[in-house]
């Protein structure tokens, strides 16, 4: 799969701008309003990506939330991998869904509801209100890993292509954010129910 060349379009991100730090303070300023569910809404927030590739793609997908041993929490898809751009010199540039506004739902006054009944804000959400975010991108062009810090690109590391593509999105919840999700069996029957379009699986490690 070609990476799009440019003009790039900003249909949810800005891509001309890598890290909008002014936004990720705001959010981090009032965790009550942009994470009012805990821990489970952050761990909607990135489940929502999953399901819109399914969309997009037309074809379910499998999407699996791992609770981890440290306290962090993971969401991995089967989808294509986050998009791409090449700049003016053609070197690839990463869409900025961790560290910007999503164009379509923060600023919206009927932004979309996620399944605990709040509203949807984006990614940088769950960046900024997390002490480190790791996002693994597997595409067919190219697969890396970022790792954040409070929303804040810190490392960015290529990652040996194995033929496989999808997104993996680990994040550590600040102890600002309340813990806690509902029991694995209601999680699954909650997620399945609001997003249909993929296979739903909770692993513990």
């Amino acid at each position: 799969m070609a990476i799009s060349p440019n003009p790039w379009t900003n249909t949810t991100h800005d891509w001309a701008a890598a890290v909008d730090t002014a936004h990720l303070a705001s959010i981090a300023a009032d965790p009550g309003r942009y994470a009012p569910g805990g821990v489970w809404h952050l761990l909607l927030e990135v489940a929502a990506h999953p399901v819109d590739e399914a969309e997009d793609r037309g074809a379910r997908g499998l999407c699996t939330v791992t609770a981890h041993a440290d306290g962090s929490w993971s969401v991995a898809d089967d989808g294509r991998g986050t998009d791409t751009r090449l700049d003016a010199s053609g070197q690839p540039v990463k869409k900025p869904v961790m560290s910007t506004k999503d164009l379509r739902f923060f600023d919206g006054p009927a932004s979309e509801m996620l399944p605990d009944g709040f509203a949807r804000r984006g990614m940088s959400v769950v960046s900024a209100l997390s002490t480190w975010l790791v996002h693994t991108n597997r595409r067919l062009d190219g697969s890396w890993t970022q790792r954040y810090e409070r929303g804040v690109p810190a490392a960015l590391l290529p990652v040996p292509a194995d033929g496989t593509t999808g997104t993996t999105v680990r994040f550590m919840p600040g102890r600002e954010v309340p813990g806690g999700i509902p029991p694995e069996r209601e999680t699954l029957q909650r997620l399945s129910r609001a997003w249909p379009q993929l296979e739903w699986r909770f692993r513990q490690d």
